[in-house]
């Protein structure tokens, strides 16, 4: 990991860029960070349109959870920003776009096609990021992960032992095969789902919170579209961090 630039934000959190190969993320600490105990952390996984599209967004978590005493990190998916393309996921997210334009369904093929392989490739990136996150001194364990591709939450659930909760956003869709490696997800889970997402099986999203194996496990759905999500929502899952990570 090198760090490639660093400010002190007006609330004192302090934001550093970094590169992990040819990798972008950013890191937020909280303030205190360097004259107290290691922060637990939190992995913030953008939805696929870009860490400089989501900044904002993600800003405002890092500095709420900053608040709370957590620090943030995330890094840029496969295929978003300026990495390369996926030819294979550009094809299928064209076939996706067409289907949903005819009001035609969506295939499975088209979703494995669109899903599987960016779950492939971000999951082992996110498990080396989190190597070189915690070698940090300011760092510490237990960590979370809030991420809004359901599929690689779920995944990372199942193979990634250092992860102790986790927050996931139902807004995307979700390969049959995510279905079996849901029931081997053992964390404590706060799923949120918006009712009316556009973008979003709704059917396919409860039967995937159905099958995940966690005892703890809460589904939260609200009205809405997509980008609706209320804020006492996003209240009550940066409360379930406070619980399992602290």
């Amino acid at each position: 990991m090198q760090f490639t630039s660093e400010q002190r934000l007006d609330d004192a959190v302090l934001e550093r860029e970094f590169t992990l190969g040819e990798i972008p993320g950013i890191l937020w600490t909280p303030g205190s960070a360097s004259t107290s105990a290691p922060a637990p952390l939190i992995l913030l996984s953008p939805p696929p349109l870009g860490l400089r599209k989501m900044y904002p967004r993600l800003l405002a978590r890092a500095r709420h959870s900053a608040a709370d005493g957590f620090a943030t990190a995330t890094i840029e998916l496969p295929g978003s920003g300026d990495r390369p393309r996926l030819p294979a996921a550009e094809q299928a997210l064209a076939d996706l776009r067409r289907a949903m334009e005819a009001g035609e369904p969506v295939s499975d093929e088209i979703i494995d096609a669109l899903i599987l392989p960016l779950v492939d490739k971000a999951v082992p990136e996110w498990q080396a990021a989190l190597d070189a996150l915690l070698s940090l001194p300011e760092i510490g364990g237990p960590v979370g992960y809030s991420g809004g591709v359901i599929s690689i939450g779920t995944r990372l659930a199942v193979v990634e032992p250092r992860i102790s909760a986790a927050v996931l956003f139902a807004g995307s869709f979700v390969p049959r095969a995510m279905f079996e490696e849901a029931r081997q997800v053992t964390i404590p889970l706060h799923v949120l789902l918006q009712w009316d997402d556009e973008g979003n099986d709704r059917q396919a999203a409860l039967d995937l919170f159905d099958a995940f194996g966690s005892k703890e496990k809460t589904l939260h759905a609200n009205m809405g579209g997509h980008t609706g999500v209320p804020q006492f929502a996003g209240d009550a899952a940066a409360q379930f961090f406070t619980r399992h990570l602290k």
